[in-house]
């Protein structure tokens, strides 16, 4: 899937030839996105558990999570990925991720990949788009302008740490 629009953005869905770009993407939004809300230890080690080239790999063939990547003519701007809820309820799909890069938030670009995540449940016919948002991470606004909307609270470990998080759906009907 490649879509592209008079401006050369577009968006290609990844395979593991990709993890290089979703990594230089990660590099440059991870620690500008997190610093104000978790500890510095907390952001290298959750980024060293999930930003590894095998870490993506195995998200990508394992865990069947679906990356998109955002594209502004050459440079990779932002990335996503999604998959399915659990098997019990495939009808739900989740966003695992959706980043864009600090000099080009705010430009429209992230509701742009929202959006092709959105086009993309919809055609696996899902109802709905649930997400988890660290509870202080003022990209909750950018999710409640696209729509969704608090479903209920999560507190998860992730090693030594908790993730705080609220969960957010969207009903794709």
């Amino acid at each position: 899937m490649v879509t592209t629009n008079a401006t050369g953005v577009f968006v290609k869905k990844a395979t593991p030839d990709d993890i290089p770009a979703i990594l230089d993407v990660a590099k440059a939004t991870w620690e500008p996105t997190y610093r104000e809300i978790l500890s510095k230890t907390q952001i290298d080690f959750m980024y060293d558990e999930i930003y590894t080239p095998a870490s993506l790999e195995n998200q990508m063939h394992d865990l069947e999570h679906t990356f998109l990547i955002l594209y502004k003519g050459e440079l990779p701007i932002g990335y996503a990925s999604y998959g399915t809820k659990s098997e019990d309820d495939q009808k739900i799909y989740k966003l695992h991720k959706l980043y864009i890069r600090p000099d080009v938030q705010g430009s429209g670009y992230g509701r742009t990949l929202l959006t092709a995540v959105e086009k993309e449940v919809r055609q696996l016919e899902a109802t709905t788009l649930e997400l988890n948002v660290n509870r202080y991470n003022p990209a909750i606004r950018f999710y409640e302008r696209c729509g969704y909307s608090q479903y209920k609270q999560e507190v998860l470990p992730m090693g030594e740490f908790w993730m705080n998080d609220f969960v957010m759906r969207k009903e794709l009907r």
